[in-house]
C-alpha cells in the first residue's frame, strides 16, 4: 500500500513540474461517467477526471491522499480491508458525502473517538488543521462506489 501511495505521489509531483503553462488556453469538456464522476476532455483531446463518483473533486481527493502519505494514518487503516480500524472503503460507504459528515469526521480524526467501529480507540491527531482534516476525510469519501 504504501508502495502505491509513493507511486501516486512521485507522478503528482512529475505532473506538477510540467513547466509555466499560464500561456496556453484550453476549453474543457465536462461529461459524466457511468460510475457517476465526471470528465473533463480539453482542446488537445486529453481526458482527466475532474470529479469522483462521490462528486469530490480529484484535487481535493489528491490533496487528502499526500496528506494521509505524510501522516501515520496508514498504521490503522488501510483502503480495502481492516487493520485496526476500518478501512476507507468502509468509511466512504458508511456515510454520506456532505459538509456536516465531513466536518464531523474531521473532528474525530482530530478528537479521536471510539464506539463507531468497535472498541478500539482512534488516536487523536491534534496537530492537524482543521482544513488538513477535512482534505483527508474528503479523499476518504472520494472512495464511495
Amino acid at each position: 500500500m504504501k508502495k502505491i501511495i509513493f507511486s501516486a505521489l512521485i507522478l503528482v509531483a512529475l505532473a506538477s513540474c510540467g513547466g509555466d503553462d499560464s500561456s496556453k488556453s484550453t476549453e474543457t469538456t465536462t461529461t459524466t461517467t457511468e460510475n457517476g464522476g465526471s470528465t473533463g476532455t480539453d482542446n488537445t483531446g486529453a481526458t482527466a477526471n475532474t470529479t469522483t463518483a462521490s462528486g469530490i473533486s480529484v484535487a481535493e481527493a489528491d490533496s487528502g491522499l499526500e496528506l494521509i502519505a505524510k501522516s501515520d494514518c496508514l498504521t490503522c487503516h488501510k483502503v480495502e480491508g481492516r487493520i485496526i480500524g476500518p478501512s476507507y472503503s468502509e468509511v466512504a460507504e458508511k456515510y454520506p458525502v456532505d459538509s456536516a459528515t465531513v466536518k464531523m469526521l474531521a473532528e474525530k480524526v482530530i478528537k479521536g473517538g471510539a464506539g463507531t467501529w468497535g472498541d478500539v480507540a482512534m488516536t487523536p491527531h491534534p496537530q492537524l488543521s482543521e482544513n488538513d482534516a477535512k482534505a483527508m476525510v474528503k479523499y476518504v469519501l472520494s472512495l464511495k462506489k
